[in-house]
């Protein structure tokens, strides 16, 4: 049987192309639901908790209070994508001698692609966050 070529686009999934809602600002996480849809800020409190680190379900101010919620996660997600940014910058420097080039090669792409996830996270984080604190978005003409 002869095997088919996936274009890029779509065996990538940082290259796929994604449809826009026009209901919400851009960088609106797939797995929420739009603002003022049935359950919306329930799916929110999920994703922001899925960001999180696992403890943090243990703390019940957290679930009440979906927009500490959000800031909790938007520091968390910061920080990560800092941690992205100082990894991608001295891994070459700091493993060069412990590591093959191919190896060194390998964490810069891991690291390239960790940070464009949580750069997606913390956008997401942002609009989400302007909701839950009742903030509409109104798209412009």
């Amino acid at each position: 049987m002869p095997r088919v070529r996936v274009p890029a686009a779509v065996s990538d999934p940082a290259r796929r192309l994604t449809v826009v809602d026009p209901t919400v600002p851009p960088g609106w996480p797939e797995e929420v639901r739009p603002p003022g849809a049935p359950d919306w800020e329930r799916t929110a409190v999920a994703w922001l908790l899925d960001l999180c680190p696992a403890d943090y379900r243990a703390h019940e101010v957290l679930r009440r209070y979906p927009v500490l919620l959000a800031r909790f996660a938007g520091d968390h997600v910061e920080a990560g994508l800092e941690a992205a940014r100082k990894g991608w910058r001295t891994v070459r420097v700091d493993l060069a001698d412990h590591l093959p080039a191919d190896a060194i090669e390998a964490a810069m792409v891991a690291y390239e692609r960790e940070g464009a996830r949580l750069a997606a996270a913390a956008r997401g984080v942002e609009v989400v966050a302007g909701a839950l604190r009742g903030e509409r978005w109104v798209p412009r003409l």
